[in-house]
């Protein structure tokens, strides 16, 4: 018999970018899988992003129940944050739901403080409460002062979560090494996609795409690079930018803000993901199951799916330079290129595939 399990949501804003896709993949798949466990899903989110596009209008067509929440905001401003910690407490008691998924920072923090405040007066409110981060917010490239402060949300907030979900061994290394410590333990579980499922234009109608679309300025060049990243600090843009510079007579895409834009890789023939800070890119995977050669830095989870000169080729972040010499190297050694492609399918394939991610946490939604 299937145990019924009423799982919320919370992530801090619609716009799709890592949180947002992680969420709509596992309610996405865990639907089209036979599970152990009938599932009760609803989402909310802030309204930051909060469109066509975004993840709530996504779900809401697919008939999954979602909630927006007014005041729950990416910046930190007490007032809001005050007003949508009172939001989301209003949305527990409302909902009482089994489990509380949290996935973003803010919502991450605003979130278990708003059931550990619950908890006192309504017992048992919420039998589990998961935090999935793809990233600690404290590494980012800001101000140390604010890092430092956001280090100390975290670390006091894990007390009042049963298990912190990274997808980066590294990300939970360094929170066992901080003292990040939730009630019942912290997990890597890597993200996974389903390689068959996945749509591409071909390289002729993706180019044809973006060829008719005024942003992009195309120009007649034989060689396009690209990349697919929201406009953040964390992404590195700047230096692929610089980097563009160096190289005038190849042609450099940034798609930002772009629904489905995965369906475009292959117009594509090369993939540079120039971030300063990563959890784990979908997109790596997205573009290893294109069949595109990448070139990634070094932070995050990059390197654990990523082996240089095997399956992609690995450089320093905030370095132009080495983004130049890495598409260099790639145009010119079409063995190279051959290799990095067939052993980038061959490890989405077999290692980050999105059955092996559903029955992990199957798994943990399973625990009594």
């Amino acid at each position: 018999m299937n145990t019924k399990k009423k799982i919320l949501f919370l992530v801090t804003q619609s716009e799709f970018g890592g949180a947002q896709h992680f969420i709509y993949t596992l309610i996405h798949g865990l639907s089209q899988i036979k599970t152990q466990i009938d599932t009760d899903i609803i989402v909310g989110t802030g309204p930051e992003g909060d469109n066509k596009n975004g993840l709530l209008n996504l779900l809401k067509n697919q008939g999954i129940k979602t909630e927006r929440l007014k005041y729950l905001r990416r910046s930190i401003n007490p007032l809001f944050d005050l007003l949508g910690l009172f939001e989301i407490k209003k949305l527990l008691k409302k909902e009482h739901p089994d489990i509380l998924f949290l996935c973003s920072s803010k919502a991450g923090f605003l979130g278990s403080l708003a059931n550990h405040l619950c908890a006192s007066v309504y017992k048992n409110l919420c039998s589990l409460v998961i935090y999935r981060i793809g990233g600690w917010s404290f590494n980012d490239p800001r101000n140390s002062l604010i890092n430092l402060y956001l280090r100390f949300l975290e670390k006091i907030s894990a007390k009042w979560k049963d298990y912190i979900i990274n997808n980066a061994e590294s990300d939970r290394q360094q929170a066992i090494k901080l003292g990040i410590k939730p009630k019942k333990g912290i997990f890597t579980i890597y993200n996974g996609i389903d390689v068959n499922g996945l749509e591409f234009l071909s390289r002729e109608d993706a180019r044809k795409f973006l060829s008719q679309d005024t942003r992009y300025k195309i120009q007649d060049t034989n060689y396009w690079v690209g990349t697919i990243a929201n406009n953040y600090p964390a992404k590195g843009l700047k230096y692929l930018r610089e980097a563009e510079k160096k190289l005038p007579n190849i042609k450099f895409v940034i798609l930002s803000g772009v629904p489905n834009a995965h369906r475009y890789l292959r117009a594509f023939d090369v993939f540079v993901l120039p971030s300063v800070k990563e959890g784990f890119p979908w997109v790596i995977l997205e573009a290893m199951a294109a069949e595109i050669p990448i070139v990634a830095t070094k932070v995050g989870a990059i390197p654990e799916i990523i082996q240089d000169n095997e399956n992609g080729i690995l450089i320093e972040p905030r370095n132009p330079k080495a983004i130049t010499d890495a598409v260099e190297k790639l145009l010119k050694d079409k063995e190279l290129r051959s290799r990095l492609i067939i052993n980038g399918k061959k490890t989405v394939v077999e290692k980050f595939n999105l059955n092996k991610m559903l029955k992990q946490y199957e798994d943990l939604f399973s625990i009594n």
